[in-house]
């Protein structure tokens, strides 16, 4: 299907220890997220906030059990703060990843974000006006090309929350940023979450995809956070994220229309659970074995 010279299968810290909700897993450490990500068999992963800030420190202690970084989270503030700041920090986070050797840089933007809010996911989120989208687009093209300077590609993560979420607010989005700057991260769980149609989505847009996040959904529990009017937040202690062949979603479809467009890159297993109900390398384990049944390494 894939050739697996050109695609690498990664797991992301959140599994482990959560950076929106740090009691959960408070326990776990970088040592062992680390080294349980590599004895379930995976070749990278992204970076927690317990991970060395040090990109020396880093390395050794990922080359020492045969890991990469394939990228970290960057939160953006485009559309509520001045852009000046947003770039400042953007830039050390850039030449933090480029220092690891990360080719993308994963940009969310947090502004008028409700997902670490107790405001309900579905009804509270915020609507850009057309002036936001012109300042969050320009945003975007700018630290596009600040990537661009390192050999690196930008890739937007659409997310529960966010004022980017829909498919609408996707359009939106990559309609008006420049495609050889701004890219997307497509993650399959935030789209089924959203009631989105995944395969839709990755039709559209796979020459513009240079990210994956593999996260599969449970229904019931997704269907609890609407119907209850619950918080993104609350939805991930009561589960409605897992790994993929866990939960609802046919990921075969979608690794088909991904490989036949030659997808180059990481596919990332991130579901973030509560790790005393889910054991972080039992779950790793079960990711690991689903993804070699379906793609054959």
């Amino acid at each position: 299907m894939f050739n697996a010279e050109n695609v690498k299968l990664g797991i992301a810290p959140i599994a482990w220890t959560n950076d929106d909700m740090p009691e959960l897993g408070r326990e776990n450490t970088f040592e062992q997220c680390v080294s349980e990500a590599a004895l379930a068999g995976f070749a990278g992963t992204e970076v927690g906030s317990k991970f060395p800030k040090d990109a020396a420190v880093l390395k050794k202690a990922l080359d020492l059990r045969g890991l990469e970084i394939a990228s970290a989270w960057f939160s953006s503030f485009l559309t509520t703060k001045p852009y000046e700041e947003t770039e400042a920090e953007f830039i050390r986070h850039r030449d933090f990843l480029s220092a690891m050797g990360a080719r993308v840089v994963v940009v969310s933007e947090q502004g008028h974000s409700i997902q670490g809010q107790n405001i309900a996911v579905f009804e509270g989120k915020y609507v850009l006006d057309d002036a936001a989208w012109k300042l969050l687009a320009a945003g975007l093209n700018k630290l596009g090309a600040l990537a661009r300077e390192k050999g690196m590609k930008l890739v937007f993560h659409h997310h529960m929350g966010t004022v980017v979420q829909t498919t609408e607010e996707i359009d939106k989005l990559l309609g008006l940023t420049d495609e050889n700057l701004v890219y997307l991260l497509y993650d399959t769980g935030h789209l089924v979450y959203s009631g989105e149609n995944p395969e839709l989505i990755l039709k559209k847009y796979v020459n513009r995809i240079k990210h994956v996040h593999l996260k599969d959904i449970r229904p019931a529990m997704r269907d609890k956070v609407k119907q209850e009017s619950l918080s993104f937040l609350k939805g991930v202690r009561l589960g409605a994220f897992t790994v993929p062949g866990d939960g609802c979603i046919d990921f075969v479809p979608l690794f088909k229309i991904l490989a036949d467009h030659q997808y180059e890159g990481w596919l990332l297993v991130e579901a973030e659970q509560d790790p005393a109900k889910a054991n972080p390398l039992e779950y790793a384990l079960k990711a690991r074995a689903y993804l070699k049944t379906q793609l054959g390494f």
